[in-house]
């Protein structure tokens, strides 16, 4: 898979710092709408990305309805583990 990958991580800033997949960029959920016309720039495909899966299930959503295809990554550490497992493949 060589297709560029945008991951969102909507988790807040302290949460970022504590822990975030190498690369993504930190938006937190209140703050998404903020961003759209920025995420509508983004080539390639979009990944959301929280804790548990809960927020960016919210965010997901909110992208959707602005016509925006993302898909939902659930926990960044699930998104971590997908992109270590794709780069041993």
């Amino acid at each position: 898979m060589n297709q560029k990958v945008n991951i969102i991580d909507v988790r807040s800033p302290m949460e970022y710092m504590s822990g975030h997949v190498q690369g993504s960029v930190n938006i937190p959920l209140p703050e998404l709408h903020a961003h759209m016309d920025e995420i509508k720039q983004m080539e390639g495909d979009i990944v959301v990305c929280c804790a548990s899966g809960m927020r960016s299930a919210q965010a997901q959503r909110l992208l959707q309805h602005e016509q925006i295809n993302a898909s939902n990554g659930g926990s960044w550490m699930d998104v971590q583990f997908a992109i270590h497992k794709e780069e041993t493949i």
